[in-house]
């Protein structure tokens, strides 16, 4: 019986390493979703994103009704309140849901993710690079609303519910809490985003704002920075990073007992005929 079972394992063993030189592993840093407050567990297609949110429909961490709420002035997603120095403008906050369709709907966020330990979520973003133009554009149509805080993340007084401005802080236009577009960015969710020089369509930084129709440009983006993640980590360890990544690993036992199961295959296993390679 010992042997029967040799001689089976022996073709298996040969299929289970074919399968391992061309099946990919999954990349951690890869098309995953954040594990925080409103999140889906893995990315999938969602029909129905609302407006801004549409962009991801086809690979999305996001539900339809989160997509909805984005657009609100006051969700019950994190219950903030955009019109806490007076109305905010359209043209301003068109940036701040695209922000959050980006935050809750991407699932090329990866490189970037952090631990945190917070109440209300485990993982955040961190220093993701905003392209450009995103940034800029940004900081352009809200320069001249107002806001009284430099850090939305924190330090509200949520008395009431929902964020109202700090006792004793005044309201004063964007260009004045956020002098440059890198200050909004960078200062407004707690390094959140980075400001870089990179542009749209160079496959080094995120965007914001893209045509679903040409594809997700941040599919690119994320791959490299995974890459670059990946290479800083395996240069500090002062090791030879692995060839493939995208080869698995067998256990050292499945290596040991290869031989054997090479030397109990059935004789004419190795030919080209009905019980040989070329029938698998």
């Amino acid at each position: 019986t010992g042997l029967a079972m040799g001689m089976g394992a022996g073709p298996a063993m040969l299929v289970l390493l074919a399968a391992c030189a061309v099946m990919p592993a999954k990349d951690p840093l890869l098309n995953v979703c954040m594990d925080a407050k409103h999140h889906k567990t893995k990315p999938g297609p969602e029909g129905k994103l609302h407006d801004q949110c549409s962009p991801w429909k086809d690979n999305a961490c996001c539900t339809a009704n989160t997509s909805s709420e984005a657009h609100k002035d006051q969700s019950y997603l994190y219950n903030f309140n955009w019109n806490h120095c007076g109305l905010m403008p359209p043209k301003c906050k068109r940036h701040f849901i695209q922000d959050t369709c980006l935050y809750e709907c991407s699932p090329n966020l990866g490189p970037w993710i952090d631990q945190v330990d917070s109440s209300w979520r485990r993982e955040r973003i961190l220093h993701v690079p905003l392209c450009k133009e995103d940034c800029e554009e940004w900081w352009e149509d809200c320069k001249d609303y107002l806001t009284c805080k430099e850090n939305w993340h924190k330090g509200w007084n949520w008395a009431t519910g929902t964020n109202r401005c700090p006792w004793g802080s005044m309201c004063r236009p964007f260009s004045q809490v956020f002098p440059r577009p890198k200050d909004l960015c960078e200062k407004i969710w707690s390094n959140s985003y980075k400001y870089t020089t990179e542009h749209r369509g160079s496959g080094r930084c995120v965007q914001m704002w893209f045509d679903p129709a040409q594809g997700n440009p941040n599919v690119v983006v994320a791959k490299f920075y995974a890459w670059k993640k990946r290479s800083s980590a395996a240069r500090m360890e002062n090791v030879t990073p692995e060839v493939d990544k995208a080869t698995c690993a067998l256990p050292w036992a499945g290596l040991v007992l290869l031989p054997l199961a090479l030397l109990v295959l059935p004789e004419g296993w190795w030919g080209c005929g009905s019980r040989g390679w070329g029938s698998l």
